[in-house]
């Protein structure tokens, strides 16, 4: 009995004085969001939106129903070319739960097409996948943001 009970001791005390967890960092969205557009400039924009995508995502289209699931995301790619096309964007600022598993990221995109420059507001949700690598889970975006002024 004594030694079940001070094993039992010896277990609540080792829990107890395990490390805190380290506090949510939002940066780590942030750089995740970089990378990514950093990917969809080197790369393009169809493997950027593939490489990040979590396999749960939720990508929010205009006039288009949700795209749900990487392997949607990808078949709704199909037969479609992004030559031609640079879609790059910047992080305004990010916001991540306490538990450090879940936040979004806003900021600005830019879209150069056959020499023409357009710009917009996003949103993206990101969620940790399985091997603790930021994906974005949720997606979406609007165009119309006025040109800076000269």
């Amino acid at each position: 009995m004594r030694k079940a009970f001070f094993l039992i001791i010896v277990v609540v005390f080792g829990i107890a004085c395990s490390p805190p967890k380290s506090p949510a960092n939002p940066r780590e969205l942030i750089d995740a969001d970089k990378a990514f557009s950093d990917y969809s400039l080197k790369n393009g924009i169809q493997k950027a939106f593939i490489e990040f995508a979590h396999d749960s995502l939720v990508k929010l289209k205009p006039n288009a129903m949700p795209i749900v699931g990487k392997q949607n995301l990808i078949a709704s790619f199909a037969g479609k070319k992004d030559t031609g096309l640079v879609l790059t964007w910047a992080p305004s600022d990010a916001v991540m739960a306490k538990s450090g598993e879940l936040g979004f990221t806003y900021g600005i995109w830019t879209l150069i097409a056959k020499g023409d420059t357009s710009r917009g507001t996003y949103l993206s949700v990101w969620k940790k996948d399985r091997a603790g690598h930021w994906k974005y889970i949720a997606d979406t975006g609007n165009d119309g943001l006025a040109q800076p002024s000269r």
